[in-house]
């Protein structure tokens, strides 16, 4: 596997800092996996630890992985927004390009990590693909401060990707959550299960004990490795 960093301009305007992890000459791979960073207010970047061993993970199960600093962030161009409407047309146009550029891909996968879980759910299913989204440390309590009080755009989107029946949902959250409660995770993941019942789309929601936000002990890291590695054999 090679990682190659470029400067990529986008239909949306800016000019986004991106790394693909690309797979030696001679494989068809057929999926990609698009990895969203925490919020760049705080200083989520494409480098973040927590990101790099996902990427890590994937690109060792035969996709593509695409990882990206979203606007305002190193040598991306423009200025982070503070609903994440734009970081979110600026996904939906970074995954347009990469499946012009690789039309044999007929899955896609968008990880979002924290903040990035929020964007990555603005993505729609797409009809001509596989969709699954994995949704890291959701920051459920916090959302409206993280959207500028736009959290019912971000609950009506997940909804809207549960209703779909080319969508597979993965949601993955602490007990430890230093953000959100694990009682508000818990109603929270009942109330999902019971809005997608009878729906095509596929949901799995996983509570690991020891974990954090940040995912910082190395058990809890083993523990989402093995939890990514499981649900990507069944994908």
């Amino acid at each position: 596997m090679t990682t190659k960093r470029e400067l990529l301009p986008l239909t949306t305007g800016a000019t986004l800092e991106t790394a693909v992890v690309n797979p030696p000459p001679g494989s068809h791979l057929t999926t990609a996996v698009f990895c969203l960073h925490p919020w760049s207010w705080l200083g989520g970047c494409m480098d973040d630890p927590v990101i790099q061993s996902i990427v890590k993970l994937f690109a060792r199960h035969d996709c593509y992985v695409v990882y990206f600093n979203s606007r305002g962030v190193g040598k991306s161009s423009g200025y982070p927004s503070f609903t994440g409407r734009q970081e979110g047309e600026d996904l939906q146009a970074l995954v347009q390009q990469f499946l012009q550029k690789e039309p044999q891909i007929n899955s896609v996968i968008i990880v979002g990590y924290s903040h990035g879980s929020l964007i990555a759910t603005l993505h729609p299913a797409l009809a001509s693909v596989k969709m699954s989204y994995v949704l890291l440390s959701y920051p459920l309590s916090p959302r409206g401060l993280l959207t500028l009080f736009h959290s019912r755009v971000y609950s009506t989107a997940l909804d809207n990707l549960l209703g779909q029946s080319r969508a597979n949902v993965l949601i993955i959250h602490g007990e430890r959550d230093n953000f959100t409660s694990r009682s508000k995770y818990d109603a929270w993941g009942t109330s999902l299960r019971k809005r997608s019942e009878g729906k095509a789309s596929k949901l799995e929601v996983v509570s690991v004990a020891e974990a954090d936000h940040f995912w910082r002990s190395s058990s809890a890291r083993t523990t989402l490795k093995r939890t990514l590695e499981n649900w990507l054999s069944t994908a």
